[in-house]
């Protein structure tokens, strides 16, 4: 652990309130860290994973998936030693302690897009789910709309305004991450909820026969078909990012050295059910399957009950994101603090500042949620661009630097593979993507 002095000249990303705030509190419970890492990484991507399978095909799809947890366990291995050896308590003080301010700066741009792009689009889905939406000109009618019809007050933009001020701004008003831990255990049940309805669905459809065959193999008729390939990367990226709140739950534990058990678990939990909902999912809806899954529950099941399943598996979803919403939230507003007022004293001992900042930041989340119009969007642009930085580029980038002459060749090899295939693969996807709008607009705008 760094000294007082050290902490003092160095603000870094607040070190999550800096070391006096750490001094408060370091009390949390093992599960209490494994809930609150693990509702950190399961949050919106879920909700697009079996649109991966659409694309990939079942076995590529989740062998993809289990890889990237094993990348995301190096990669957040390599920070917790590379801190340890640095003397460091959060990450961006292990990126300025290798790159200087620069670094540090790098890292809080990356976790402002990505963490403002994950919120937009839990905002999004609770959006699909309670008020409907509308893709590929058919209307997916929300829940509301649903039990009480279309009226003024089941719109889109009046009921996330409601859901914002009374749901999102009372939970963002807490000032440590363990004071979650209880709504992260709940919102973690709500995705099993979720889980098991859409497993027993399954089930009774395919002992009636109501199920097709899944493509177990990707579809490729063309090279165009091949890139789309690529597309998917960002999606699974954005899937596991925790990076940037391993540091917070670590320095609250009461035994800081369980952080590793902490994040295998967790992954080991997501992992899992990532994997049942990618293929429950797809089983389901097969190559109907929408970018956001959540959206195809408004169809008749075929099945006894199954306008009240529907409604189940989408309230139980919006509820865990719900509840998911301040545990990302929180290391938003602690890097944006140390961004814009990096020398001044720790954001909690100052309301007017929490306040500000957590106000302008939800203003801005629910202003985007309005205007993106689909959540593939979303995850592609934060996906591939800030989500990939602080998943596998900057970790890679610390081990490469390797400024206490620490790293292994084993160490370097891993990190130059990840920025490879990490700078390859979305460089592909981006341009993928961009290549599809473009063919979308000549058709619908044809010169």
């Amino acid at each position: 652990m760094g000294d007082l002095d050290e902490t003092q000249q160095n603000p870094l990303l607040r070190e999550s309130e800096s070391e006096r705030g750490h001094e408060e509190f370091n009390g949390a419970s093992f599960s209490g860290a494994v809930f609150n890492l693990a509702t950190t990484i399961i949050g919106a991507g879920i909700m697009a994973l079996p649109a991966t399978m659409k694309i990939l095909g079942l076995i590529p799809g989740i062998a993809t998936i289990v890889l990237v947890a094993f990348l995301t366990d190096a990669t957040i291995e390599f920070l917790l030693r590379f801190s340890t050896i640095g003397k460091q308590r959060s990450y961006g003080g292990l990126m300025e302690d290798s790159f200087g301010k620069p670094g540090r700066i790098m890292l809080q741009v990356a976790v402002l897009v990505s963490n403002i792009g994950v919120l937009i689009v839990y905002m999004i889905i609770i959006g699909d789910v309670l008020a409907g939406k509308n893709e590929y000109g058919i209307h997916h009618a929300g829940m509301l709309e649903g039990w009480f019809g279309e009226n003024w007050w089941n719109r889109r933009a009046f009921v996330l305004l409601i859901t914002t001020l009374f749901v999102f701004a009372p939970l963002t008003c807490f000032k440590r991450i363990d004071s979650l831990r209880f709504t992260s255990a709940i919102s973690v049940a709500l995705a099993v909820v979720f889980l098991v309805i859409t497993a027993g669905i399954v089930i009774i459809k395919l002992f009636s026969d109501g199920l097709m065959m899944p493509r177990l193999l990707p579809d490729l008729t063309d090279l165009a078909s091949f890139w789309k390939l690529f597309t998917v990367v960002p999606v699974l990226v954005n899937a596991y990012i925790c990076h940037y709140n391993v540091h917070n739950i670590q320095n609250e534990l009461e035994d800081p050295t369980q952080i590793k058990p902490v994040v295998r678990s967790a992954l080991m939990m997501c992992s899992s059910v990532y994997v049942m909902t990618s293929l429950f999912g797809y089983l389901l809806f097969g190559e109907s399957t929408l970018d956001d899954v959540l959206a195809n529950f408004d169809t008749d099941l075929g099945i006894p009950l199954g306008s009240v399943l529907n409604d189940a598996v989408r309230f139980s979803y919006a509820a865990h994101l719900m509840l998911v919403f301040p545990v990302v939230f929180y290391p938003l507003r602690v890097n944006i603090d140390g961004l814009l007022f990096p020398t001044a004293p720790s954001l909690t001992s100052s309301n007017l500042r929490f306040g500000s900042i957590t106000a302008g930041l939800i203003a801005v989340i629910f202003v985007g949620a309005n205007f993106i119009p689909s959540i593939w969007d979303a995850f592609q642009f934060t996906g591939a661009t800030a989500s990939v930085c602080l998943g596998f580029i900057f970790p890679s980038a610390v081990i490469l630097k390797d400024r206490h002459n620490r790293a292994t060749n084993k160490d370097r090899t891993i990190a130059i593979s990840m920025i490879v295939l990490a700078v390859f693969s979305n460089a592909i996807a981006i341009y993928s993507d961009a290549y599809a709008l473009f063919k979308k607009n000549k058709s619908i705008f044809p010169i």
